[in-house]
This record gives C-alpha cells, structure tokens and sequence, in this order.
C-alpha cells in the first residue's frame, strides 16, 4: 500500500514539474523534449524518493 501511495506522489510531481517546465521555457539553447524528459525523471524521483523516505 505504501508504494501505492509513493508512486502516485511522484506521479503528482512529475505532472506539476511537466507543466511548469513547458509553460516557463523557451526555445532556447535546449532541445524541449530532452528538457521535459529530464524534468519529468527528476520530478518522479524527487517525489517518490521524497515520499518514501518521509515515513
């Protein structure tokens, strides 16, 4: 169950870092879609290892 729990707040993060990251940026010097892959992986992790470590 607590994994259960563990993945659906990094699933949370990960959607958060997502949108945030594609409204703010521009097309800059980065390749977008390697710069969402990179937030969304270290949004996931950032909230599961977050949660799991939490209790």
């Amino acid at each position: 169950m607590a994994l259960t729990h563990d993945t659906a707040n990094g699933i949370v993060s990960l959607l958060i870092g997502v949108a945030v990251t594609a409204y703010t940026a521009d097309d800059g010097e980065f390749d977008r879609t390697e710069l969402l892959l990179s937030v969304a992986l270290a949004s996931f992790l950032s909230g599961f290892f977050t949660s799991y470590f939490a209790e």
